[in-house]
């Protein structure tokens, strides 16, 4: 009786550390994930933190190109009302538009952003 009892408390000893060795693995295992799932994310933070920044560039470009594009086509108009015998001088004209059409255009822009960011305003 003495040896089945005392056979019986060395195996729930063994059963014990077994568990315990196994809640000790588990915890090194979830801990291993949970560092690869933080350097996972600071990764895709650092992606996204690029892809803005280089969205921002993009958008300054395409400023200064609708710009130049608006102010071709104001300066054809003002060519055009020349010809048809508007004393303008087209170069000054389409000069004196640069500030308002770059302003207006980042403004425009902006107006774009806010309703984005806050498509119910």
């Amino acid at each position: 009786m003495a040896t089945v009892e005392a056979t019986a408390q060395r195996l729930a000893s063994l059963s014990q550390r077994v568990a315990r060795t196994s809640d000790l693995l588990r915890t090194r295992v979830d801990i291993s994930t949970e560092v690869q799932n933080q350097q996972l994310l600071e990764k895709l933070t650092r992606g996204q933190e690029t892809q803005l920044r280089l969205q921002a560039t993009v958008e300054g470009l395409s400023i200064a190109a609708i710009s130049y594009y608006v102010i071709s086509l104001l300066l054809y108009g003002a060519k055009a009302l020349k010809a048809a015998g508007v004393p303008i001088h087209p170069e000054m004209a389409a000069g004196t538009m640069v500030p308002v059409v770059l302003w207006l255009v980042w403004r425009t822009t902006q107006k774009i952003h806010a309703r984005l960011h806050h498509p119910h305003v």
